[in-house]
């Protein structure tokens, strides 16, 4: 196989969250299409909308049909006008507090408001974990391919960068983390939902989220501690609890 950053950092990386219960996927190749690899219909989509619809039919069994379509649209519209920062608070306001719908009131009539579960906080059995490798996203003016992204009820939460060891875990981040939130080189709607940014080279890491990148507050130094250190989506869940 070789002394690969893949051999030596990204498959370990893919077998730990495969070993915490996430279900993982290549994407080098992807199908495109309803019944293709991740059931996205343009490699511009960095929502996975098939999944989410699914999660939020689960989640909220008595909301009609019409409310779980206006959940998806609203997590997953275009928030290009709003500074990163704003669509990232915004989007996780929804996903802690619910999507609100406007719903037929079968007892008085007219409509009543609900709320759109999207993520369920007291069971991370529930939700839809997945960690695709590979994945291109195609941006305004350039194309991007993540190492690792981390899918939690189709919203990526996680984006992971990877180097060899020998190399600075650093790179990984200056180099392509921070160039792919870019609003014109990179493609910012990956970070509207993000919970946590990696990079890592196996030995080394660094934790960051979205207001670091976008060079508003320090990230956390790097740690020569192994990528294991995140051992579950519960420390995701309050790493992003906690960062907000």
């Amino acid at each position: 196989m070789g002394y690969t950053e893949d051999s030596l950092v990204e498959q370990p990386a893919i077998q730990l969250f495969a070993e915490l219960g996430w279900e993982t996927l290549v994407a080098s190749e992807e199908v495109m299409g309803a019944s293709g690899t991740l059931g996205r219909e343009t490699k511009s989509e960095v929502v996975l909308a098939a999944r989410l619809r699914s999660v939020l039919v689960r989640l909220n069994p008595s909301l009609p049909p019409e409310a779980i379509s206006a959940a998806v649209d609203e997590l997953s519209r275009d928030r290009s006008a709003m500074l990163p920062t704003a669509a990232n608070r915004e989007l996780w306001a929804l996903m802690r507090g619910g999507v609100k719908v406007s719903v037929p009131d079968l007892v008085r009539g007219g409509q009543k408001d609900e709320r759109v579960r999207v993520v369920d906080w007291d069971d991370a059995t529930a939700n839809d974990c997945l960690l695709v490798s590979q994945m291109t996203i195609v941006g305004q003016l350039y194309t991007c391919r993540p190492d690792l992204i981390g899918f939690v009820n189709g919203l990526p939460w996680v984006v992971i960068e990877l180097k060899k060891p020998g190399v600075p875990a650093k790179q990984a981040f200056d180099g392509n983390l921070t160039s792919y939130k870019h609003a014109q080189n990179g493609v910012p709607a990956l970070f509207w939902s993000n919970a946590l940014l990696i990079a890592s080279n196996g030995k080394q890491f660094s934790l960051s989220r979205l207001e670091s990148v976008c060079g508003i507050t320090s990230h956390r130094g790097f740690e020569s501690r192994p990528l294991r250190h995140i051992n579950n989506l519960r420390q995701v869940q309050t790493i992003a609890s906690y960062s907000k």
